[in-house]
């Protein structure tokens, strides 16, 4: 007995067999994780026909699974979702290195309506397969209600099963190239500071040494010990950052009381250099790390104020928009008339050490501030952005998510 295939069947398995290659191939060449997980996610809706995918992956100090990327939870919502080792679907998933395929969720007993509680969405199936890598399962991609209340189909399963093993080993490998890329660079800047170090101390001990000259290179000493303690915190602060660890903690607060707060910090830095820092606010709440949000308020005020002249100006406003999600979102903005930066500079503003000389010719800084900057941001969801004239000055601006009543 034989069997016809048809072929236009046969034409849309060898077409959407081709579009997998593709994009296999489009994340094996992305080292940026962000980029990556946000790659994942779509190439998973479009090739399950799903309204929306996730990607959760495991704490390796709990083995609890944290939701890394969504495509219908806001930012700001993923860090309150845990998912305890070993519970619900995703839980069951990790730990059994297999895929599970439900239809109906209202008649499976391990699951639980508490995210969709809290992100407000209805979920009626999930295909949960696990991300696995060579040695481990790291987490778990799933795609959530198939389109057309269809259920899910073997063809389905087969393809989220390829793409995420795909995918796993892609994680992988941009995690690795992140820390990798991070020692090397971490290591050169440390050159610096422990050169001036090894050669103070080689200095205060020559016996004919004048008391003058050896208070000079102690104060060379604790300046460069200063600058030691900044680069490692930031380094830690940006290696938590880039690799997905550093948590968000969120509340609602007054925005006006952030940046009056922020400037008391930088005021008397200010009026050092004669510059007058004013703030224009209304009462606007925010939903977002205060913490956080602060840490990018005083390194824009901070560079505003370095890289400003004497007798200039910087305004810190804020106001409520809508982004391009149509979402409720804060900008705030540090505008000064300092000096300003060139064209060729602004492209450069968010990479890692990357300076721009002052005035005098002299790079200052870490170079990781805004670097930093951008990660915060951008971990809530936000986006931040330069515009800059030579001569004429320069504003800072980024979003955040605005709390809704």
């Amino acid at each position: 007995m034989s069997m016809t295939v048809n072929s236009s069947d046969a034409d849309q398995v060898i077409a959407h067999y081709q579009r997998l290659i593709e994009i296999s191939q489009q994340l094996n060449s992305t080292l940026d994780l962000g980029s990556l997980l946000k790659k994942i996610i779509s190439a998973a809706r479009e090739l399950t026909n799903t309204e929306a995918a996730s990607i959760m992956l495991i704490e390796p100090s709990t083995g609890d699974l944290r939701f890394e990327i969504a495509s219908n939870i806001a930012v700001q919502d993923m860090d309150e979702i845990i998912i305890p080792k070993g519970s619900g679907i995703a839980g069951w998933v990790a730990q059994h290195g297999e895929p599970r395929v439900i239809n109906d969720v209202t008649q499976e007993p391990s699951w639980s309506n508490r995210v969709d509680d809290t992100i407000e969405f209805h979920t009626r199936s999930i295909l949960a397969v696990p991300l696995r890598t060579h040695t481990k399962v790291i987490g778990v991609l799933e795609g959530i209600n198939k389109i057309g209340g269809g259920g899910w189909t073997e063809n389905d399963i087969n393809t989220l099963n390829t793409l995420a093993s795909q995918a796993a080993i892609a994680i992988e490998n941009a995690r690795l190239f992140q820390q990798n890329d991070f020692i090397a660079e971490m290591v050169h800047e440390l050159r610096t500071p422990l050169a001036a170090l090894k050669a103070s101390t080689v200095l205060l001990l020559r016996p004919d040494l004048p008391d003058n000259r050896r208070h000079d290179i102690i104060t060379t000493m604790h300046s460069e010990t200063e600058r030691l303690s900044r680069l490692t915190s930031e380094f830690l602060d940006l290696a938590r950052l880039e690799s997905g660890r550093a948590r968000l903690d969120t509340s609602r607060f007054d925005t006006n009381k952030l940046l009056e707060e922020s400037v008391d910090v930088v005021v008397q830095q200010a009026n050092d250099k004669n510059i007058a820092v004013s703030v224009q606010c209304d009462s606007i709440t925010a939903n977002a790390d205060r913490g956080k949000i602060k840490q990018v308020l005083l390194n824009l005020l901070t560079n505003a104020i370095k890289y400003n002249r004497e007798g200039g100006w910087i305004l810190v406003s804020a106001k409520p928009i809508i982004n391009h999600e149509n979402l409720p979102y804060i900008q705030i903005a540090v505008q000064d008339n300092g000096y300003g930066i060139a064209k060729e500079h602004q492209k450069h503003m968010f990479e890692k050490f990357y300076r721009v000389a002052d005035t005098a010719g002299f790079t200052q800084g870490t170079g990781l501030g805004l670097a930093i900057a951008r990660h915060i941001v951008e971990g809530h969801g936000g986006q931040i952005i330069l515009e800059s004239e030579v001569g004429v000055g320069s504003t800072f601006a980024f979003t955040i998510p605005q709390a809704v009543r």
